[in-house]
């Protein structure tokens, strides 16, 4: 028979299988004979006691039957017909990605719009970037093939499912080349180094089934009639019809949002949050949240989760990256923004995480009140995406150029300290040591100081100049929403044009941006099936 138990054990016995077989014979009262073997379907960690961190495994067994391996759910893919319905999608990020996928599905010929460059080429640009501080705007961290997330560490993590199936977007990921361990970990993560071969090969399958996945193919236009989006240009000339059009272009296609907006599509001020990276020793972080000098060799690199509210404001960690990198996110000359990414081992050396307080048009207003500001911002549907980008250009200026990045250790960021000197980082670039009072807003600047010291009062040891402090963490989620209908996913003005995403504001991560992507373009099928 088969039997799904739970067990709770040290993190030596739950990497043995042997040992796990022993336990499931004694929970069942069987002879370990008996088990012919057995499956994890979830995984979880338990450090609150300082005595011993415990792994929770929840298992499938096996007993006094032949084992069989875990089935996993396979989605089929067929080859679309010559007349089939086309849906252009503007963008391949994980909504355009997993939005295709699902046409495809479905029988919808999907043609993906993509203003950046393939995973290879792409990353050429992220070496000079890195190396030599040289952007090119249309390929970086935030765009080209799989979006923002395929350089964001693939953190698969997500407490909604109200937009979809997150199991079927997980299953997803393995049948395209993810380990079947995102499966059952409570915190799966791909890592950026596998995430690459996972986005090419979800595009060959989009091609080999009639699908179009086109590179260098930025939209600068939308062609509409009696209300209705007919056709969009590119800007090499082209113009491309198709019977729906999902605009799925990320958190950072600043462009769009003003194309929508100069031809009074409707779009709305979203509030957002803004802040910094902070950056610890790995080791240091383990000791904290594992109670002990070394981590277990059998444990992960720790992670944390943060939140405090301060005057009603507040301020919280985002995406938390354990052994990992800080990178280069910003997608304009003179710009500069921090994010942080993981390789699947998380071996690096440091912990990095980014450290956010919610901001809003009020915050914004503030911000540019006695300012000679060369942003438009009075009754400006963009005024948080001008506030943005006004302190994303502070700190390029702080940093002194090349996308070095202006940084404080984080005492002396708390008692307004220039840093004499400033500990190993990963950011490539390099850091700068500078006042960050000059560069963030002065709510958000004195938000984070008491914010640390609160946060070093829940962790103790958390709050050290060990710590740096990057300037500046600032796209956490788009400042734009597009809306849309909730009974049909189209904008509430223009007919066929499907808001999707994390730039349209309906997603905060790869699994809901996916979920998002799927679920608008489930909307789409069951328009067609109407008609």
């Amino acid at each position: 028979m088969q039997q799904i138990i739970s067990l709770k054990l040290k993190p030596s016995e739950a990497i043995d299988h042997n040992l796990v077989k022993n336990y499931i014979a004694q929970t069942t009262g069987n002879a370990v004979e008996s088990v012919s073997g057995f499956y994890v379907t979830k995984k979880s960690i338990d450090a609150r006691s300082r005595k011993q961190v415990w792994v929770n495994l929840s298992v499938n067994a096996f007993i006094n039957e032949p084992f069989r391996q875990r089935q996993l759910q396979t989605i089929n893919y067929p080859g679309l017909t010559l007349n089939a319905r086309r849906v252009v999608i503007i963008g391949a990020g994980p909504a355009g990605l997993f939005a295709a996928l699902h046409c495809i599905e479905k029988g919808l010929k999907p043609i993906v719009l993509e203003r950046g460059k393939d995973v290879r080429n792409r990353r050429r640009d992220l070496a000079a970037l890195n190396k030599e501080g040289i952007i090119n705007p249309e390929s970086n961290y935030c765009f080209g093939e799989g979006g923002a997330g395929t350089y964001s560490d693939g953190k698969l993590y997500t407490r909604s499912n109200k937009r979809g199936s997150i199991d079927k977007v997980l299953n997803s990921f393995v049948q395209f080349g993810a380990d079947e361990k995102i499966l059952v970990e409570a915190h799966p993560h791909i890592g950026t180094n596998k995430l690459p071969h996972i986005i090419t090969a979800m595009r060959n399958r989009i091609i080999d089934c009639g699908g179009e996945v086109l590179f260098e193919k930025k939209v600068i236009d939308f062609i509409l009639q009696n209300n209705t989006l007919k056709a969009v240009k590119t800007s090499d000339g082209d113009t491309i019809e198709a019977d729906a059009f999902i605009l799925a272009t990320g958190h950072s296609a600043r462009d769009i949002f003003k194309l929508l907006d100069a031809k009074k599509i409707l779009i709305e001020s979203k509030p957002f949050a803004l802040g910094v990276r902070i950056e610890h020793p790995q080791d240091l972080i383990d000791s904290i949240q594992y109670h002990c000098a070394i981590r277990d060799a059998a444990l992960p690199p720790s992670s944390y989760s943060l939140v405090e509210q301060i005057n009603n404001r507040g301020v919280f960690s985002f995406c938390m990256c354990p052994g990992g990198i800080i990178a280069p996110a910003a997608t304009n000359p003179n710009e500069l923004v921090v994010n942080g990414w993981s390789p699947s081992k998380r071996n690096n050396p440091f912990a990095n995480s980014g450290m956010v307080v919610s901001v809003d048009e009020k915050d914004a207003f503030e911000f540019f009140k006695n300012k000679n500001s060369k942003f438009e911002t009075q009754n400006s549907k963009l005024l948080l995406m001008y506030f943005q980008q006004a302190v994303e250009e502070a700190a390029f200026m702080a940093g002194g150029g090349k996308f070095v990045a202006p940084a404080q250790r984080m005492a002396d960021f708390c008692n307004n300290k220039i840093s004499v000197n400033l500990p190993d980082c990963s950011y490539l670039p390099g850091v700068h040591a500078t006042s960050l009072q000059e560069v963030l807003p002065a709510i958000v600047f004195n938000t984070l100081q008491q914010g640390f010291k609160a946060f070093g009062n829940k962790m103790t040891g958390y709050y050290t100049n060990e710590a740096i402090v990057v300037a500046t963490e600032s796209r956490t989620s788009s400042p734009v929403r597009i809306p849309r209908n909730d009974d049909t996913l189209q904008h509430p003005q223009i007919n066929n044009l499907y808001p999707c995403g994390e730039g349209a504001g309906y997603a905060g991560g790869i699994v809901s941006a996916a979920m998002d992507g799927e679920k608008v373009a489930s909307m789409i099928v069951s328009r067609f099936i109407l008609k």
